[in-house]
Order: C-alpha cells, then structure tokens, then sequence
C-alpha cells in the first residue's frame, strides 16, 4: 500500500489482535516447524527494502516517528513500531525477517527473507498503460517474484535444494492487492471498471501462488484485502452527505462492498488451489474481518 499509518485504530489494532490470537493458539506458533519465512507484498510488511531503493535521497520514513516507539530509530518500516511480518516471527519464535534488498547479492537469509516494497501492486505497470491509468511503483508482484527466484538460484541451486528450502519455509503474500484499486480509486477512476480489476489481481496472485507450489513450497499465508471503505484517505476524499453511504462503522459502504468481492473471489481461486494441491497447506487469513 502506500503510507497509510499503521496506527489506524479503526483497522489496525483490532486486526493485530486477531492477527496474533490466531498465531499464538495455532499449531504453527508451537510445532516450530518453520526455518524461515519468505514474504512478498507492500508497506504492510516492508521492512526496509523501500528505503534501501530510494538510496540517498531524503524520504520520511528514514526519520522520527517512524520506528520510534519499538526500534527507538527508523527502520524503513513505514509504522512507528513493528509491522505485520515482524509479529508472525516473533510468534512463530523465529528472529525478525530482514530486507532482501540490501544484502540480495551475498546474504543467506538463514531465517527468511522479504521482498515487500511499499506501494507494491499485484499487477505490473503494463497493464495499468493499457487502462490508461499511469502507475508509478514498478516493483509490482512479479518484479519480487523475481528478486525471490535469484535469491532461491543463489543460495539453493538446483531443483533438490530449493524445494527443501522451501518445504521448510512459510511463505506470505502480502497483504498485495489492495494497493492496485487504491491507486486506481484515488485517480478518480471509474468505479464500474474498477471490477474488471478484480479478476485480474486475483489471477496475478493465483498465477504466482502456483509457482511458489509447483517449486515445492507446502505451508502460504494468502490475506484477503482490507476494509478500505475505512481508510482515511477514502474517508475524506470520498466523504457523503448521505448517511446511507456509510455503515455501521462509520466506513464507506461501496468501497468495503468492493473489497468483500474481491475477497469472495480471492476466496474461491484459493479453495480451487487447494484442491488441485492437496499436500500443501494455503491459508486464507481474514484480515478484512
């Protein structure tokens, strides 16, 4: 996504609680069973690979208060504190996952690494040309699948090696997704059109799901999108007069309707992966809820 703070009481705290309850009462945070994770998404889980392409120039997420009131320093976390990658570690007792960037010529990730990026889409910038829309983010799902078939070529060469790799390892994606119908809403978009994105997102992560398998992965988180009728910026761009616009929450009731069909459709192409390989594991984790 792009820097929406992470301290949004409406849709964060709640969903960590959740988040964590789920983690900490699952055989996942007692068997030890993961060596390392693998995570792939936007500034929901970046932990620092943003910062490190911006390279020397000044950005604000280099400076106070982010990382502050956990690190005491900024980290590249785009949050004051830790993000959603940092607690699926710490709960599944494994050290803090570290940037692919940085060290993606020479380091051994013993322990996992991530290739989120801030603003990170599901689809590719070529796509959005074509819609006539003008993306600016390139690192896009599959320029971090590619960042994670380097790192897996490096370190795990040879078909043997990287599907140990990788049945040892838990592999996220994301949160992804949401990033592609927030950037075409804040555009002022047509709304109408912005359906046809739907199909088109969940088959880029359905598309990348299945070679993550089909390299031997067993163990995927896969998140469904965020209440985005809740978020700030649609709050306030898209603010009514009608109180039949809003829910009982207070959120816009179109855009959370949107992101439920996106959802029902991430759904459905998960079961359908699930059956097609039944000896993996594809969790679909309900963070709209």
């Amino acid at each position: 996504m792009g820097s929406f703070n992470c301290q949004h009481p409406s849709v964060t705290t709640p969903m960590l609680s959740l988040l964590l309850t789920f983690l900490l009462n699952s055989h996942m945070a007692l068997c030890g069973c993961y060596k390392r994770i693998c995570s792939l998404g936007d500034s929901f889980i970046d932990t620092g690979n943003y910062v490190h392409l911006v390279g020397n120039s000044s950005s604000k997420y280099k400076e106070a208060p982010y990382g502050m009131t956990f690190f005491k320093h900024a980290t590249g976390r785009m949050c004051d504190g830790r993000v959603l990658i940092d607690f699926y570690a710490q709960a599944l007792k494994l050290p803090l996952i570290p940037p692919n960037l940085p060290e993606n010529a020479s380091g051994q990730f013993p322990h996992g690494a991530n290739f989120a990026v801030l603003g990170a889409m599901a689809l590719p910038p070529s796509i959005y040309k074509e819609l006539n829309h003008s993306v600016s983010p390139p690192w896009c799902l599959a320029v971090q699948y590619g960042w994670f078939d380097h790192l897996l070529q490096r370190i795990a060469p040879g078909d043997g090696a990287r599907r140990r790799l990788l049945e040892e390892s838990l592999i996220m994606f994301g949160e992804i997704g949401s990033s592609d119908y927030i950037s075409w809403f804040n555009a002022d978009k047509s709304r109408e059109e912005a359906k046809d994105l739907i199909p088109m997102v969940v088959t880029a992560i359905s598309t990348f799901l299945e070679w993550i398998l089909q390299w031997g992965a067993k163990v995927a988180v896969i998140p469904n999108s965020f209440p985005i009728g809740c978020l700030p910026l649609f709050l306030n761009k898209f603010h009514s007069h009608e109180l039949k616009d809003y829910d009982e929450h207070g959120c816009l009731r179109w855009f959370n309707d949107f992101a439920l069909a996106h959802n029902n459709v991430l759904f459905r192409e998960i079961n359908r992966l699930q059956e097609q390989y039944p000896d993996a594991k594809l969790i679909y984790a309900d963070y709209y809820n």
